[in-house]
């Protein structure tokens, strides 16, 4: 503070009121609390924690929110004050100096709202203790310092997008760096931008932690993404940064400018090459023709194809201005954030994001779809192979899948076309890298192009061996599906195949022969090595599944599940399915028969009803005879299963 501001308001109160003063309070020689603003009280307790008077009373009641909460001192302060309740509690990130006390916010009855990324690491917690790996653990990110036991969570918060909290506004903005899902909160009051902004940054240039900023075991994208968050909150236009650990700031953009400066450093020693995350943030789109941008920042390949209207349309969007992805799949793991956003609206002028659409469901390609949606309005055209996906991902045992649902605000018919203001789209299906997935077709400004999302990878010379048909065994990859697109490329004859990973490439005859090749040599390696002429295992070995693979359902309830059997020989066949189930469940049927001719491929449905509750992944698993072959427990399917109370 300056001399001229006036002297902070403090309350003491007896160490067996309050609880002991912090250390780094009484070395410092403070109160364990102080006015920082009109009505925003910083309590010191294992972190800074941010009390928000209510600026209104109602019927009385004067109450407040708090920004963390530490291991609950502020608790021993609210009558001092004259509040008489805390309502919410807003998580600037999980780790546990900043919610160690939560559980008695939750008894003193305050509702917790956490960041969308960390919500397991709030109210699941107890999964991470019950099943991180520990042996041979390369994962060195600290969700390990997690709080120990779960609590309930009322709300994620809305980044980007105001919310209102016990009658308090505020904004939650993402500002991953410290953890993967950290936010920041703006407070706008009385003509000051407040930015609480947990553990992004301790003083003008420093950080709390450099180790938390570690998310992988020799990279460095973590504190790539302090760089980037400095940047992105400076643009915020804060006037004064409260952090979780250290003093208020109050020139916040010579605070993080020095940061982002201090970690650009720090990046760039443990890089061959000095890395650019300014320009990267500042200019992430490459127009590769007057109306067709490829977005250079993000995981997967995104492309943005500009309207005269002034609209832009995405193909895929997964992890936008991504710094690399930490071990692990957990959802704590992966940030989906709108970075490049700015950028394109202001280079390109862009008014409106109409509409996104996927190549295939894979969450690099569609992580970040959601939350457009929600922040921007865009809605989510997905083809009619891929919106079922999407929309149920516990249906099939499939990989890369997103966390939660997504469904489509329009399906769009495979092998048709449709028109978006001056650009016509034409949909075609791709099987080849995964199963549900297609091929674009738009000509645009002259030129005719193709997204082929992951079907080929590396897309170099032929004859070099960087070629590489990107097929996935349990993505349902089938004989002759890179015939098919290798076929389809010489139909439409493009000028350029735009790949979700790789460089843009311009094509010509010799290289859509190659294609064609290496569809028909793919099949024929497969041949040989497969006893195909004897038994048609396919090319993944799979001749039952179960939908849907995943499922969730109460103690006693009835659960249907479906098989789709195959027949392998080159006879007819009965096929004989007689369910397993764990100890007390029951069945509609022991056994069932099928007759099959070759080749041929039926569903088949059965009931269980599953006894006893409160477990995850009980196995349901179907025994499969065909003709003479025994094949043993070929398919499982797992459920969760709740008491009939709903726990």
């Amino acid at each position: 503070m300056s001399p001229g501001d006036p002297p902070p308001r403090a309350v003491t109160r007896p160490e067996d009121e309050l609880g002991p003063v912090p250390v780094e309070a009484r070395s410092a020689g403070q109160a364990p609390i102080e006015e920082v603003a009109r009505g925003v009280y910083l309590v010191r307790d294992t972190c800074n924690v941010y009390l928000i008077v209510t600026d209104d009373e109602v019927a009385g009641t004067r109450t407040a929110i708090t920004i963390d909460f530490g291991a609950g001192a502020v608790l021993g302060h609210l009558s001092r004050l004259g509040i008489d309740r805390i309502t919410d509690v807003l998580m600037t990130h999980h780790h546990r100096d900043q919610g160690q006390g939560l559980p008695l916010a939750v008894e003193h009855g305050a509702r917790i709202h956490v960041p969308p990324v960390e919500v397991d690491l709030f109210n699941r917690v107890d999964e991470l203790w019950l099943g991180r790996q520990l042996d041979n653990d390369y994962n060195v990110r600290q969700d390990r310092f997690s709080i120990l036991e779960p609590v309930p969570v009322a709300s994620t918060v809305p980044e980007y997008r105001i919310a209102e909290y016990g009658g308090v506004r505020v904004r939650p903005v993402p500002t991953p760096g410290h953890t993967i899902g950290s936010v920041t909160y703006l407070l706008d009051r009385d003509g000051k931008r407040l930015a609480f902004s947990g553990d992004l940054i301790y003083a003008p240039g420093k950080v709390w932690s450099l180790a938390a900023t570690q998310w992988s075991y020799t990279a460095h994208e973590g504190p790539a993404m302090v760089v980037l968050s400095c940047y992105l909150l400076a643009d915020e236009n804060p006037d004064v940064l409260l952090p979780s650990h250290g003093r208020p700031m109050r020139d916040a953009a010579a605070a993080l400018g020095l940061l982002g400066e201090r970690m650009q450093y720090h990046v760039d020693s443990r890089r061959w090459y000095p890395w650019d995350l300014a320009d990267r943030l500042r200019n992430p789109y490459v127009p590769l023709t007057e109306h067709l941008l490829l977005n250079r920042t993000s995981l997967a390949t995104g492309y943005v194809l500009l309207s005269d209207t002034g609209e832009a349309l995405f193909i895929d969007y997964g992890y936008d201005v991504t710094t690399g992805l930490p071990p692990g799949t957990e959802r704590h793991a992966r940030r989906p954030w709108l970075a490049s956003l700015p950028a394109l609206k202001e280079l390109y002028g862009v008014t409106k994001i109409t509409a996104a659409l996927p190549t295939h469901y894979h969450d690099d390609h569609i992580a970040g779809m959601p939350l457009l949606r929600e922040v921007e309005g865009t809605e989510i055209w997905s083809p009619s192979n891929v919106a079922p996906v999407l929309a149920d991902p516990w249906m099939h045992d499939l990989p890369c899948q997103w966390y939660e649902p997504i469904p489509s605000d329009r399906v769009l018919p495979v092998g048709e076309s449709f028109t978006w203001n001056e650009h016509t789209i034409t949909v075609h299906e791709q099987p080849g890298h995964t199963l549900f997935a297609v091929a674009y077709e738009l000509t645009v400004d002259g030129v005719t192009v193709v997204f082929t999302g992951d079907q080929q990878e590396n897309l170099g010379l032929p004859g070099e061996r960087h070629e590489i048909l990107n097929y996935q065994y349990r993505n349902r990859f089938r004989l002759g599906d890179y015939v098919k697109s290798a076929r389809l490329y010489r139909k439409i004859a493009p000028g350029l195949l735009l790949s979700g990973h790789w460089e843009p490439r311009e094509v010509d005859a010799q290289y859509l022969d190659y294609l064609l090749f290496a569809g028909h040599d793919l099949d024929e390696m497969h041949e040989a090595l497969l006893p195909l002429d004897e038994l048609d295992l396919g090319s993944d070995g799979v001749l039952l599944r179960l939908t849907p693979y995943r499922s969730r359902v109460r103690d006693g309830a009835t659960l249907t599940l479906t098989g789709t059997v195959k027949n392998p020989h080159r006879h007819p066949a009965e096929a004989m399915l007689r369910p397993v189930l764990p100890d007390g469940w029951r069945t509609s049927t022991a056994a069932i028969r099928v007759w099959l001719e070759p080749g041929e491929e039926r569903e088949v449905t059965f009931d269980v009803v599953p006894s006893g509750g409160g477990s995850k992944r009980y196995r349901v698993t179907v025994d499969l005879t065909i003709g003479g072959l025994l094949l043993g427990q070929h398919a499982e399917a797992l459920v969760n299963v709740l008491h009939s109370n709903g726990d």
